[in-house]
């Protein structure tokens, strides 16, 4: 039986894990189709965009793996929660692989633009458009998916006392700063950069905080 320390310090590895991993593999991917001719530069540059898309599906794997590491501590003060909890880190490492099939696509329309003689106006423009605001939005949707239901995630962990509270508070504002950021992008909103900050510092806290410090014992026991 794996004891609640080690299960504290695996889910902050994997906190960071899923941090680093999405962010290089977005930089990687976002490197080559971030820029004007992308079309030309994706088809000799497709090892740099699969190694983006595999550390993206690292991501997803390690999102899971949270939910999955942390259901046996938050079943012992809320399962649905719990459960719930597991299931929409599925639904949003889903979607995030979905988002990362679209460079995949791509690198074969990449391919054809450049055999085509690289046409200045063409459906291959369209289509490499259409696969890349189709990543974008998979993204977004995904970041409302993981903020819906991390707001109940962190809502446990201040009522649980499982981590000191001002730690799940940040998280709640975090996660609800994040929700505001992606539904904005949804409707065509640009919030920039400044709503997507708190999430993104408390999955930082909040990792490190289980690795060094671990779970209240106080709060498991008094459960058990």
């Amino acid at each position: 039986m794996i004891s609640n320390k080690k299960i504290a310090r695996n889910v902050g590895v994997l906190f960071l894990v899923a941090t680093a991993a999405y962010i290089l593999g977005n930089g990687l991917i976002a490197s080559i189709v971030n820029v004007p001719d992308y079309l030309i530069h994706v088809y000799p540059n497709k090892t740099q965009v699969i190694i983006g898309m595999l550390l993206e599906f690292i991501n997803s794997a390690a999102v899971v793996g949270i939910a999955i590491m942390l259901f046996p501590i938050l079943k012992k003060h809320n399962e649905t929660i719990a459960l719930g909890y597991v299931a929409f880190r599925v639904i949003e490492a889903i979607i995030l692989i979905v988002g990362a099939i679209s460079p995949l696509l791509l690198i074969t329309l990449s391919q054809e633009y450049i055999e085509a003689g690289a046409p200045d106006a063409s459906y291959f423009q369209t289509i490499g458009a259409l696969a890349i605001k189709g990543k974008y939005l998979a993204f977004q949707v995904a970041m409302i998916v993981l903020s819906l239901y991390s707001l109940l995630f962190c809502y446990l962990l201040y009522q649980s006392k499982l981590i000191p509270r001002l730690i799940s508070i940040f998280g709640l504002i975090g996660y609800a700063s994040l929700l505001t950021s992606a539904l904005l992008e949804i409707f065509g909103y640009s919030p920039g950069i400044f709503l997507f900050l708190p999430g993104a510092f408390f999955e930082i806290i909040l990792p490190i905080w289980l690795i060094v410090k671990g779970f209240n014992s106080f709060a498991i026991k008094s459960n058990q």
